[in-house]
């Protein structure tokens, strides 16, 4: 007796697509193909895809410490409404992810309030240095993420000789949000106070961040340690990120849909609402993303989700705070570029689902195979809907993507075999708990 069966789906991966049964039992997929009369509760989801849920590998859920922008609860329920099933948090909250006992906090607090499954980046910062090693092999972490651009607290590593002992402490994957920091400082001197918005991408230009990418990439040939670029913003970058993937270098990087979707155009509408780290920048480089997108250089997709209120929002630059939430757009906005053509559904679900699990070793997660966890999104990749207010569920109250038409609302959303999203509405929190990874 299946828990689920979900009818006449149509299964995408990467690699194609089937039209068939999923059962579901104890949590994870137990069979797919033609299943009669062996179900407790069931769905017809004809007309409609099956997809794994997405693993988004970025988002800041400020807790603790910053709880009225977003909370692991609320953070968690904008990600199951997105169709996101695993997310990866970020650890510039306060205090900051850099202990054993800080990450075991977030642990305890996530228990009985995710919706969604986790993991807890811990931070690298140059007071925990040579405890990175084992703190990356903790449980409940996918890793030790560096910032070289600043950031919260002590999370900052801008200067090589740290950066080298940083990738010299571990062997996972080492995200890294890669602007230089010493041109953040200087182009910053140059701007008097009161700058309008719209110099946020000269400020944070795009030397800054081709600098910093070309000292990650070389720290990356010195030590060998596997890095990961965070949401690549400039088309400087990219030539140097493909001359790194074709010496043979472990190197990987990220692209976020709003660097992929959004331009500089839209800071006389959107103000600060669009400031985010590394900035949006003109329409040369979302362009250039794009075509490096469409030509298979990005591993995979994450949101960066970052959001702050509106009252914080409203402050005059450079007061104002940088980022914006994301988790529950990215597949919608995603879909929407496969609608006009430019994306498939299975490179999608290879960005968004196969990649981040192989990438960061997450035990039986970003596939729709018999034996793996039934993380599960069904949504009709055609139907169109408009964001608005009561949709969203960040405690932020707000999206860059507010009154636009996309399309692919998620219907329904699986975590391990409990439905938590039914017709496109929040059914059931609590579900999510701790990613396992294969790492030894």
């Amino acid at each position: 007796m299946f828990d689920w069966v979900i009818h006449e789906a149509e299964i995408i991966s990467a690699t194609g697509r089937q039209v068939a049964d999923i059962g579901i039992e104890g949590g994870q997929i137990a069979e797919i193909g033609t299943i009669y009369n062996k179900r407790r509760d069931e769905i017809n989801a004809g007309g409609m895809v099956a997809m794994p849920g997405i693993i988004d590998t970025q988002v800041h859920f400020r807790e603790p410490g910053m709880m009225h922008k977003e909370d692991l609860e609320s953070g968690t329920r904008c990600a199951v409404m997105g169709g996101v099933t695993t997310i990866f948090e970020m650890p510039n909250t306060n205090p900051t992810t850099t202990t054993a006992a800080a990450l075991d906090d977030k642990l305890q607090r996530a228990e009985g309030r995710a919706w969604c499954d986790y993991g807890f980046f811990v931070g690298a910062a140059t007071d925990n240095i040579d405890q990175l090693a084992a703190l990356e092999m903790l449980p409940g972490t996918p890793g030790v993420k560096i910032f070289a651009g600043s950031s919260t607290g002590n999370l900052l590593i801008e200067d090589d000789e740290h950066l080298l002992r940083v990738l010299a402490n571990g062997k996972r994957p080492c995200p890294i949000h890669s602007e230089d920091e010493p041109r953040l400082r200087a182009r910053k001197a140059q701007y008097a106070a009161g700058a309008h918005v719209r110099e946020h991408p000269n400020i944070r230009d795009a030397e800054a961040a081709r600098l910093c990418t070309e000292r990650v990439i070389a720290a990356c040939r010195e030590t060998g340690r596997p890095v990961h670029v965070l949401h690549i913003s400039t088309q400087d970058e990219l030539p140097m990120l493909a001359a790194a993937k074709a010496e043979g270098l472990p190197v990987t990087c990220e692209a976020t849909p709003q660097h992929l979707t959004l331009n500089a155009e839209l800071y006389e509408t959107l103000g600060t609402l669009l400031q985010m780290n590394p900035p949006i920048r003109d329409e040369s480089h979302r362009a250039a993303i794009f075509e490096a997108f469409e030509n298979d250089l990005f591993d995979v997709l994450g949101s960066d989700h970052a959001p702050h209120t509106l009252e914080e929002k409203a402050k005059p630059y450079p007061e104002s705070p940088s980022g914006m939430p994301g988790v529950q757009t990215l597949l919608p906005v995603m879909l929407s570029w496969a609608q006009r053509g430019r994306l498939s559904l299975e490179k999608l679900v290879r960005m968004g689902c196969e990649r981040p699990a192989e990438l960061y070793g997450i035990v039986n997660k970003g596939h729709i195979k018999q034996g793996y966890d039934a993380d599960l999104v069904l949504l009709d990749p055609r139907r169109e809907f408009k964001v608005e207010s009561h949709w969203l569920q960040s405690k932020c109250g707000w999206s860059p993507y507010e009154g636009w038409t996309l399309v692919g609302q998620p219907q329904h959303v699986f975590v391990r075999g409990t439905r938590v999203v039914k017709d496109a509405r929040p059914e059931r929190m609590g579900q999510g708990r701790a990613v396992t990874y294969s790492w030894k």
